[in-house]
């Protein structure tokens, strides 16, 4: 079941990379607008609080309300998970090259295990938890370069926005683990969203972003968009709570691979050795997962 809706998280997150160029074509974007991409995704995080909200207030046969002392946890919660998060990558991505982006935000899953051993103190760091990240992570490499070559060259803006965005990422994880102890986590997730997202929206529009063109289809990927968070979000959160954050944060690695994937079927991304590179970087993934999932007697 974990695997079954960890990857389910991870599809809808690659989908997101290929609908959101889509969503820049239908709303006129231009690829170096960052504030105006910052306030797309903001318009998108406050939609997809909504549903979140109202998608668990249905499951929940009553409305999910925030108490007085889950509001420091979700302001919190969404500083790293939505706030920092995104406009850390954004600015990053205008930086850099796609493939070092998409290498770099992969190994979001290294810090995410890293962070939860080290800092929160909410597992042991071991030697096949390492594996399991390197031979992951390989995956994520293979996938993301698809022959082409990567620039060594190391800037703040491009390269270390892109590390901040994936430590951002691995301590909203940590976060979720510790909050969702005591508060529901799609109620955490939902609220987080919102305000994270208003919290880009008015970044965006007071840093120049515009959005000037809107039509039907626009608004519909928009809305697609908003259910892909919502969705994988809540199901994260609450796979985060009943499970080691290691066992469900590994699955991260199949987030780019399905990503590069859907790119090439639906945007016509990548060239002819890009499908025997995915199956190298599936499997690579796959061995990874099962390293860092598969218990041994020294773990019972």
């Amino acid at each position: 079941m974990v695997c079954a809706l960890a990857l389910v998280c991870t599809f809808l997150w690659g989908s997101a990379s290929p609908c959101i160029k889509l969503g820049y074509a239908l709303f006129n974007i231009p690829s170096g607008e960052t504030w105006t991409q910052i306030l797309f995704a903001g318009t998108r995080f406050v939609l997809a609080g909504i549903l979140t909200i109202i998608i668990g207030s249905i499951l929940n046969r009553g409305a999910l309300l925030p108490t007085k002392s889950s509001l420091p946890s979700i302001v919190k919660l969404s500083i790293f998970q939505t706030i920092l998060q995104y406009i850390f990558f954004y600015i990053g991505l205008a930086h850099n090259s796609g493939v070092k982006a998409s290498i770099i935000n992969g190994s979001n899953t290294f810090f995410v295990i890293l962070v939860a051993a080290l800092i929160f103190r909410q597992e042991k760091l071991n030697l096949k938890k390492v594996a399991g990240c390197v031979i992951g992570f390989a995956g994520v490499i293979i996938v993301s370069m698809n022959g082409q070559k990567i620039d060594m060259d190391l800037s703040l803006m491009g390269d270390g926005s892109l590390f901040l965005c994936a430590l951002s990422y691995a301590f909203s994880s940590c976060l979720m683990k510790n909050y969702s102890k005591k508060d529901n986590p799609v109620m955490l997730s939902g609220y987080q969203f919102i305000f994270g997202g208003i919290v880009m929206v008015i970044l965006g529009l007071v840093m120049g972003g515009r959005i000037t063109q809107v039509s039907v289809s626009a608004i519909l990927m928009l809305l697609y968009l908003a259910c892909i968070s919502a969705v994988a979000y809540a199901l994260w959160g609450i796979l985060l709570k009943y499970n080691p954050v290691s066992k469900v944060a590994i699955f991260g690695f199949t987030n780019p691979v399905f990503g590069v994937i859907l790119s090439a079927w639906w945007l016509g991304e990548g060239g002819a050795e890009l499908g025997w590179n995915a199956l190298v970087a599936l499997i690579l993934v796959c061995i990874g997962i099962c390293i860092v999932n598969v218990k041994t007697e020294k773990d019972n």
